[in-house]
């Protein structure tokens, strides 16, 4: 049993070392809670469900239900699902800077082969500068591309009319502005 539950915290950990990784997270031990587990070896698959809290190092995720799977090849896939009450939920520290990127809706789907996050239904991406809201997009579909750190938005994913891109971009604090400069 032991090596079963260490392969199952191996193939959800490819979830958690996803998107906007602050260097310092690979090396950090995961911890994951949920009210049960269930293992498909022949799948490949890990499945954690009833209220989901997975953390490690900055990173922390929240769902009803995450499902880790992995190809032949090794790559990693995740599906973290909300409920209708509390959507899927990731956050994490940013690489270098004090911000932290965060997003929800009602599907969150982890696709190590391609190194992306996708934001799928109500999606809404936010950054934080320290705990100030400084960003906000929303949309149907959230894409985030970890390699490039760029990210996309569709307003409809179904064409439906109606369906819109709304941000909310707050310029950069100038470093020499009184509120970021230091008294002699």
């Amino acid at each position: 049993m032991k090596p079963l539950f260490i392969l199952c915290v191996t193939l959800a950990g490819g979830l958690l070392q996803s998107a906007w990784a602050e260097k310092t997270d690979r090396n950090k031990p995961m911890h994951i809670e949920s009210d049960s587990m269930r293992y498909e070896d022949a799948q490949q698959t890990t499945v954690f469900s009833g209220k989901v809290v997975a953390t490690k190092g900055s990173i922390v995720i929240r769902g009803a239900k995450v499902e880790v799977r992995q190809d032949p090849e090794g790559n990693q896939y995740g599906t973290v699902t909300g409920t209708p009450k509390e959507r899927a939920f990731f956050r994490q520290k940013r690489d270098g800077v004090d911000e932290f990127i965060e997003g929800e809706a009602e599907t969150l789907i982890y696709n190590g082969k391609a190194d992306t996050v996708r934001f799928e239904i109500n999606a809404v991406m936010r950054r934080y500068r320290g705990s100030t809201l400084a960003d906000e997009v929303t949309g149907a579909i959230i894409i985030y591309e970890n390699s490039t750190e760029k990210f996309s938005v569709d307003g409809s994913a179904t064409g439906a009319a109606g369906g819109r891109v709304r941000a909310v971009i707050t310029p950069k604090p100038e470093s020499n502005s009184p509120a970021t400069s230091k008294s002699p």
